[in-house]
């Protein structure tokens, strides 16, 4: 498993309760450009539209490489497959008020390209501020330790 895209700021804007794996309804060209480490996951988020799943405003750059193809949209929303089950179990999930759908990652799992998401509920900022008093405690303590 190689991964190929990170949302960093996932963790940081967004508590993630669970995490889901979903495939990617994708053309050979993106398929390649992926491959080659040209994603963004940034500012990207999945929505839902009927009973299917799209991942929205996720940057996939042309393939540099291949042929030339007309309209090309990089942000264009992509399908994302799940099964009927997992879909109205999200769908559900989200009806309770601030919960979201994060991108957290993309990455390869044998030949097929997969994209890891999750439930996720926004943070406040006294949360973030929070999360790096914690962080840069435990560096602190870390590095303490080794010195002894």
């Amino acid at each position: 498993m190689a991964t190929l895209a990170i949302n960093r700021r996932a963790h940081y804007d967004y508590s993630i309760s669970q995490k889901y794996e979903a495939g990617l309804v994708l053309s050979g060209n993106e398929v390649k450009s992926i491959k080659t480490g040209h994603i963004s996951l940034k500012e990207s988020f999945v929505t839902i539209k009927g009973n299917e799943l799209y991942l929205t405003n996720a940057n996939i750059p042309f393939y540099h490489l291949g042929g030339k193809m007309k309209d090309y949209d990089p942000t264009r929303p992509r399908k994302l497959l799940l099964k009927k089950s997992e879909i109205k179990h999200l769908t559900g999930k989200l009806r309770v008020e601030g919960l979201t759908l994060v991108p957290i990652r993309v990455y390869t799992k044998k030949r097929l390209l997969k994209l890891e998401f999750g439930i996720g509920k926004g943070k406040k900022e006294y949360d973030k501020r929070e999360d790096i008093a914690k962080r840069e405690s435990k560096r602190k303590i870390e590095r303490l330790l080794k010195n002894y």
